[in-house]
This record gives structure tokens, sequence and C-alpha cells, in this order.
């Protein structure tokens, strides 16, 4: 998600030591899916694709005279986006209408925010998590985050839910993001260069409410459940990227979901259900709030639509929810 990006960015290049040359070198692991076995692997496959729309980043959908285009997007810096951007130029070309998760405008408004007001991350009165983890885990969660230039005194303010998206994210893909060379960064330096408008699919600030009805207990099962993946995540990074170039995004979250279960920890009714509050929260909720947003701006002409590529697939994927609402779609090689 582009303003989780720009919050772990904006918060971990504070203190942050690598420069982003260097982060783009050594930003590179194993392909945690390729080095399953072959069962495990087939019926990881077979469980995303059992989804609809499961696979594929690029779609056209139509509705009489209306047409827009739907790109699913990876967020960080990859060379392989250039051959992408050869495919969408010619699509972008046509667009009135370039829509993205958060454009320059939203991302101006959040950093504001934060400056103003950096309580929409953190608790100045303290979050409380040495005290709500056992010593072992607090120590392991301070040592992660200060390997992403956050020292122990910021990490005891931060809010819960901040904590484990920033565990998730490998201390190179935040020098990554700062590069702005993700799929949607990409797009709208074109959309600039032809004067083509750009408008949010979201306001600014849904990202810092999207944990809001998670209790406290769940935030801190996210954090305990990131950080027992925590060391293999510079892994599951080149995992999510080979399988978003092989239009094979639904997979990650299927696969993600299979590493919670299998923790020796793992509750497997307790972890359905926090995948399922998750995947609601951040995916579902946004995808039927995107559809009205998208609908307004086809009266302007072709749209050109670019959001995470998770967003596309699933029974209330955005996919789904258009085909839902009267629209024929058809995959773009």
């Amino acid at each position: 998600m582009m303003l989780l990006r720009t919050l772990a960015t904006s918060l971990a290049l504070l203190g942050a030591g690598l420069s982003p040359a260097t982060a783009v070198a050594q930003c590179v692991g194993t392909n945690l899916i390729a080095a399953l076995p072959q069962a495990e692997r087939e019926a990881l496959y077979t469980a995303a694709h059992a989804e609809p729309f499961a696979t594929g980043n690029f779609w056209q959908a139509s509705r009489g005279a209306q047409t827009m285009y739907l790109a699913g997007t990876y967020h960080l810096d990859d060379p392989r986006h250039d051959a992408t951007m050869t495919r969408l130029l010619p699509l972008l070309s046509v667009a009135q209408t370039l829509m993205v998760e958060a454009g320059p405008k939203e991302e101006a408004q959040l950093q504001q925010r934060l400056a103003s007001n950096p309580e929409a991350m953190m608790n100045m009165a303290g979050s409380n998590l040495s005290q709500t983890l056992p010593p072992p885990e607090y120590e392991a969660l301070t040592a992660a985050l200060l390997q992403r230039g956050i020292p122990s005194a910021i990490a005891g303010t931060l809010r819960p839910w901040f904590v484990s998206m920033m565990l998730s994210i490998p201390p190179c893909a935040l020098q990554l993001a700062a590069l702005g060379g993700g799929l949607d960064k990409r797009l709208m330096t074109e959309a600039t260069v032809r004067g083509i408008g750009i408008e949010a699919l979201e306001p600014y600030d849904t990202v810092l409410g999207l944990f809001d009805g998670l209790s406290l207990d769940e935030q801190v099962a996210m954090i305990r459940n990131a950080l027992q993946v925590e060391p293999q995540s510079q892994d599951f990074l080149t995992t999510t990227a080979d399988a978003y170039f092989q239009g094979e995004s639904r997979l990650i979250w299927e696969f993600s979901r299979q590493l919670a279960l299998d923790l020796p920890s793992a509750d497997p009714s307790q972890t359905k259900a926090d995948f399922a509050a998750a995947e609601k929260a951040l995916m579902i909720d946004r995808n039927r709030a995107w559809i009205p947003m998208i609908e307004a701006a086809l009266q302007n002409g072709p749209v050109l639509a670019a959001f995470g590529a998770l967003h596309l697939s699933g029974e209330q994927g955005v996919l789904a929810l258009l085909q839902s609402a009267g629209f024929t779609l058809t995959p773009l090689p």
C-alpha cells in the first residue's frame, strides 16, 4: 500500500544508514515459494487459483461506451518495471484520468499531517509494548526496529499496528521506497509529463484509520506473527516481487496465511480469523469504496486505474466488484 510505504519510509529514513544504491544491491533474497517441496507448492497454487481473477496484473473493463484499464502494481523499485511501462504507456496515452491509491497531493497531505501531529502513528505517552510483550520478545522487537533506523526511544511510542507494518518491510525495502521507482510512481511521473489528471482513490488519511477496529490484543498478535517471520523478511520481499512479475499476486496472500498457520504458536482458528479481519481492513472495505470513485471518473472519459495488485483478485476484489456492476472484463497481454 502506497501510503503505508510513505509512513514507514518517512520514519525509518530519519536514521537509516544504507545509501539507496547499496540497498538495491543488497535487497535480494531467496524465493521461498520456489524452495517449497513440490506438493506444498502445488497446494498453494491450488488455493490461490480458487479465488476469482487470481492471476494477471492488467485488465480492461468495459460497460457500454465506458472503457477503463486496470493495472495491479508493485509499489517498490524494480528494473522489471521498465518492460511493464512499455506495455502501459499506450494505455495511459488514451486515458483522461490516472487513478492511484494516493496521488502527489495526498502524499503531501500525509507528510504535513505527520509533521504537525505525529500521534497519527505514535502515542507520545508510550505504547506499553515493553510491558505487554515478554522481555525476550520486546528485545527482539527493538533490535529489528533499530535495523530499520528506529531507535528504542521511538520504538516505545509507536502504535502497535504500525510496528507490525514496519516489521513486515525489510530495511533494504525502506530504501527502495525512497527511490520512488515503484510502478505507481512511474505512472504518475508520466501522467504529469503528458498533462493527464491524477486522482486519488481514497483520502490521504484512510491508511491511518485502517486498524481502528482492531483491539490491542489483535494488534499485539500481529506484532508477534511479524516477529517470527521477520528474519526472512528479505526473502519474503523477493518472493513477493517474483510472484507479482509472474502475474501471481494472489499467491502471496495465500502464502502469508500458510506461513502464519505453520508458526509453532499458531492457533488455526484464530489465525484464520485474524487474516479475515486483515483482508477486510486492508482490501475488501477499500475495494468497495473505490468503485464509486472509479465510476465517477469514467464520466470524463477513459481511465487508467493503478493500485496494489492484491486488490484485483477475490470475491470482493476490484475486478469481481466491477463485474457485478455490469462491466465486461478482459485480461490484457
